[in-house]
This record gives C-alpha cells, structure tokens and sequence, in this order.
C-alpha cells in the first residue's frame, strides 16, 4: 500500500485508516522509529511489563513453586543485596 501523508503542526503524522485498521494501530500504541538514511521505519513498541511478568509466571510454574515462595525470595535476595552494597561498607 503507498499512501500520501502530511506532517501537521507539532510534527503529528496521520497514518490511513486502512493501516490503522489492519495492523490495530490504535491511539496512545508506541513506535520505534529507525532512520535508515532518509527511509523511516517504524515498529510498535512492546510493553515489557506484561510481557516480563508472562516469563516470571511461566518460570514459576515450571519451577513448581508458589506465588508466596517467589516472593519470599526476592526479599532475600533484596536483603542479601541491600547487606552487600549498603552495610558492608561500614567499620565494624
């Protein structure tokens, strides 16, 4: 598909509607935007929170462990973490 589009005030570009429509472009969605001398591309954006959290899940569930026991070992290793950097600096 070729298209004509304008760049308005602010720099905002309207992409077709049939664009928008087939790849569900929808308003608020993040691009990358890559400048190949002179040629733009654009690629959508994926959130990395939900999908870190998919990867966290999948890993708990391979692992076999509870919600509960995941968390109990982010907070030791936070606490190991927070020991390592923060008090082994200090004199004894």
């Amino acid at each position: 598909m070729e298209a004509m589009i304008q760049v308005r005030k602010r720099g905002v570009l309207t992409l077709p509607f049939e664009l928008r429509e087939k790849y569900a472009i929808q308003e608020g969605n993040t691009f990358h935007l890559v400048d190949l001398d002179g040629i733009f591309v654009l690629t959508p954006m994926t959130p990395l929170v939900p999908e870190l959290a998919r990867e966290i899940e999948r890993a708990r569930l391979e692992a076999g462990i509870s919600t509960e026991e995941l968390l109990q070992g982010v907070r030791e290793q936070r606490a190991r973490y927070y020991q390592e950097e923060y008090e082994s600096d200090q004199p004894a």
